[in-house]
């Protein structure tokens, strides 16, 4: 069984910075597959912000978070971080990390059809 634990998340103040790490453990099988962040906030529906293929390390950002956020993976570590800068407000939310199966070379936002495997979920929380 394949299993995502997070770590990192907390408050910090407008501004600042957080990383956030999703480990993946198990059997992945053929060992393609993308790593999704997402989150959501309180009173808006989840939404996905970031993905990477572990493959080829091909990435994706929504608009909102491009510029602050970067996404990378320690495939030595089983490990993906999402490196969160420039924080504000808005980025307040639970924060998610899922492991959806794709081709070996298929762009991580393929991701977005299903997903297979989900962390646990971790808060970011930013005060103004």
């Amino acid at each position: 069984q394949v299993q995502l634990v997070q770590s990192g998340g907390g408050l910090v103040q407008s501004g600042e910075s957080l990383r956030l790490s999703c480990t993946v453990s198990g059997n992945t099988f053929s060992g393609y597959y993308a790593i999704l962040w997402f989150r959501q906030a309180p009173g808006k529906e989840r939404e996905a912000i970031s993905c990477i293929s572990v493959t080829d390390s091909n990435t994706h950002y929504i608009n909102s978070v491009k510029g602050r956020f970067t996404v990378s993976s320690d495939n030595a570590k089983n490990t993906v971080y999402l490196q969160m800068d420039s924080l504000n407000a808005e980025d307040t939310a639970l924060y998610y990390c899922a492991l959806s199966y794709i081709s070996p070379r298929a762009p991580c936002v393929n991701g977005l059809t299903l997903q297979n495997f989900w962390g646990q979920g971790t808060q970011v929380t930013v005060s103004s």
